[in-house]
């Protein structure tokens, strides 16, 4: 399927109660044709909720779910023309690895050669060439979650929906499923709607991250956007590794504590945060004019093979780390020395105050 049978997805006013919790609190979203948004918020935020009305298993109480100009919200799931693929990968355990890709084929009447033929070539896709006869029990879990894939992509859906398919996996098989997901999309051109609680994996894979809490969205953007300039505290304070310090803006300067900041933003009169990620921070060597520099005392150190990652209590009392790449270790202080730290115009990043 090229993109240009791939629809996007409206919703709007989406509600969904549970007695006295709200899952969805009236979220409006945007999904573009054809391009890979993940969903992404902590345990609880209302993520696999939304991905599950979408799926069309839960119905919700109110509001309106568009693919293309298609109304589904009252469609079953089995009249949407989707892929799902499950945290757990639901695969039949009594059929071998074809058997499990050629089932949707099977209930929607596919002649056997023609099921045998796409059976084959969505298992070459997810490149498993040769795997059609094994067990379930005989497969990996990458191979088991490649299979599940494979029979979701088999009948051309027009949307791919994936809930969190990468967390039983070890750290190097995910990376490498990451990859390989993310090269299947853009090759067969799906809309694709991916559910994660990983902040990396969402960064690594999304053409734009939806981030949730509370059944309701925080920030919908590129992932350059939502990790360099995110719309509130919630958000810088989930994704990557953060320090919020309050600052103040007045008459169009920043000030943190008595300290001026030099920034890009121009936030307007009153009390804000200023971001600081760890690899924005760097040793105040040779800093330029429009830098601002932070003073302080090295907690402590610790080498983490490719950086140095640096506590730093500041002058004004607060804590911040910092991460120096190793190449530049022998440039740090031990630790308890003073250090000056210099961030960037560019880098300073300043966003309105509230609870994360």
């Amino acid at each position: 399927m090229d993109k240009t049978g791939a629809p996007p997805i409206s919703v709007r006013g989406i509600r969904k109660t549970y007695g006295d919790v709200c899952a969805l609190d009236n979220v409006d979203l945007d999904i573009r044709a054809g391009e890979f948004l993940t969903l992404l918020g902590p345990s609880g935020s209302g993520k696999t909720t939304l991905l599950m009305v979408l799926a069309g298993f839960i119905r919700p109480d109110a509001g309106s779910v568009r693919f293309g100009e298609e109304e589904v919200v009252l469609l079953p799931p089995h009249r949407r023309n989707i892929g799902m693929v499950f945290q757990n990968y639901a695969l039949f355990p009594h059929m071998d690895a074809a058997a499990n890709i050629a089932y949707p084929l099977k209930l929607r009447g596919v002649p056997k050669a023609e099921t045998e033929e796409r059976a084959a070539r969505a298992l070459a896709t997810v490149q498993l060439e040769g795997f059609g006869k094994r067990r379930i029990h005989q497969l990996s879990g990458g191979q088991k979650q490649r299979v599940a894939l494979a029979r979701a992509i088999v009948f051309e859906p027009r949307i791919l929906l994936m809930d969190e398919p990468l967390s039983a996996l070890d750290k190097k098989l995910r990376e490498q499923m990451q990859t390989e997901l993310r090269q299947l999309h853009n090759a067969l051109g799906i809309t694709t709607v991916y559910v994660t609680h990983d902040q990396r994996e969402a960064l690594t894979m999304s053409d734009r991250i939806a981030v949730i809490n509370r059944g309701g969205l925080e920030q919908v953007g590129k992932p350059r956007q939502i990790y360099g300039r995110p719309k509130n505290a919630f958000v810088a304070d989930f994704i990557g590794e953060s320090a919020l310090l309050p600052v103040r803006a007045e008459g169009g300067e920043i000030r943190l504590g008595g300290m001026p900041l030099a920034s890009a933003d121009s936030p307007p009169d009153g009390e804000h945060l200023l971001l600081l990620r760890p690899e924005w921070l760097d040793i105040a060597n040779g800093a330029a004019a429009e830098d601002n520099i932070f003073s302080g005392a090295i907690v402590s150190s610790s080498y983490q093979g490719e950086s140095v990652l640096l506590q730093v209590s500041l002058d004004g009392g607060a804590q911040i780390a910092a991460r120096i790449p190793a190449r530049r270790a022998e440039e740090i202080p031990p630790d308890g020395a003073r250090i000056s730290l210099r961030l960037r115009r560019e880098h300073t990043s300043v966003i309105p105050r509230g609870a994360p």
